[in-house]
């Protein structure tokens, strides 16, 4: 990449960060004013209504930078540099332009969900019958998963479609500490920004990752604890259905250069979500509990249990995600030892972590 194209990324995460910061300050008021708040009640652990409405200030901010920009872009284009031309509209292409426009339209349409959800409270099955759509209209704009035996457009729209409703619950789920959702997704945006590939559109992969990092940080710096506004599952799912369609569109390997093996390093980069709802649903199937009943038995609580602080447990959740992060971002550049080695020792910090909170619940019983 050119230097000019780190300055455009500082420009773009600094505006989103301000823009995010002011416009979280905004939906804080305007939430109390309408009283759309999270009361205390039930597994949940706050002790004062809470407002809801960070996560219209994260989508907000995200989607009025790229729009803002494209507009301002296509006005320029006739009359600015042939910069523009060579790194920005001939990457995006047809192609391109029309996989963005599919991910603000049904990103636009999850974040609606999710604020029905956080009004009305929807059903599960309701709420998962519109995640499913949401993703099969990314399918319909060209957005699919074709590798290993995924290549056929049934096998692969199916995968896209599991993928995408997987991540959007996962991060939902993730969200039930004070800066958690936020901090991870900042810090799975900052993997996918280090080992996307330059392929295609990766570029504007690029942008559109320096933007929802901005957008997010603006709203986090009034949710690390003591939070005083959540994300509501309109910001959840909205983090959790971008990062997973980044992974989807993006490259993680160039043939002839490292493993293809390097094609799991969005995994990698969302392994903390994951970790946290395969480990809840088998401990909910294990005692025979619904999985789609919410408790306090996520990755979180659980470090509590074994004696940490709630904001001790969110930052080591951080550490975790980041030490992974580092892991997969390193993917692309390792040969197939390299790979293996790196997937090993992934998988070693989280058995590792099972062990202690095991072994310290066990303590703490006895």
């Amino acid at each position: 990449m050119l230097p000019s194209h780190y300055l455009i990324f500082m420009y773009l995460l600094g505006l989103s960060f301000v823009i995010s910061l002011a416009l979280t300050a905004v939906m804080r008021r305007l939430a109390f004013r309408l009283n759309i708040l999270d009361h205390p009640a039930g597994r949940k652990s706050h002790a004062q209504p809470t407002p809801l409405l960070g996560g219209a200030a994260i989508f907000l901010t995200f989607h009025l930078v790229i729009i803002a920009h494209l507009l301002f872009l296509a006005l320029a284009r006739p009359y600015g540099p042939d910069w523009l031309d060579a790194n920005l509209f001939s990457v995006m292409g047809e192609d391109g332009g029309l996989k963005l426009s599919g991910i603000l339209i049904a990103g636009t349409l999850i974040f609606l969900l999710g604020i029905i959800d956080d009004l009305h409270v929807l059903s599960p099955w309701m709420k998962l019958a519109g995640q499913i759509g949401v993703a099969l209209i990314l399918v319909l704009f060209g957005i699919r998963i074709q590798a290993f035996i995924f290549t056929d457009p049934v096998s692969s729209s199916l995968i896209t479609v599991f993928w995408i409703v997987l991540m959007m619950n996962s991060m939902n789920l993730l969200d039930n500490m004070d800066g958690l959702c936020g901090g991870v997704s900042i810090i799975a945006a900052a993997t996918f920004f280090l080992c996307v590939q330059p392929y295609s559109i990766y570029i504007v992969i690029r942008l559109l990752l320096v933007i929802f990092a901005g957008a997010v940080g603006g709203f986090l710096f009034f949710n690390l604890p003591p939070a005083r506004i959540f994300m509501g599952d309109s910001g959840a799912m909205f983090s959790g259905y971008f990062l997973a369609t980044i992974a989807t569109i993006g490259t993680f390997h160039l043939e002839g250069t490292g493993s293809r093996i390097s094609v799991v390093a969005p995994l990698m980069a969302l392994s903390v979500p994951l970790f946290d709802t395969l480990s809840v649903m088998y401990i909910r199937w294990r005692n025979g509990d619904s999985i789609m009943l919410g408790d306090k038995r996520h990755f979180s609580h659980r470090l509590v249990e074994v004696g940490m602080r709630p904001s001790m447990a969110v930052y080591f959740i951080y550490m975790v995600a980041a030490l992974v992060g580092l892991n997969g971002a390193l993917l692309p550049k390792l040969d197939l030892a390299g790979t293996v080695i790196t997937l090993v020792q992934t998988l070693g910090i989280f058995l590792l972590i099972v062990l202690l909170m095991n072994a310290g619940k066990r303590n703490g019983a006895s």
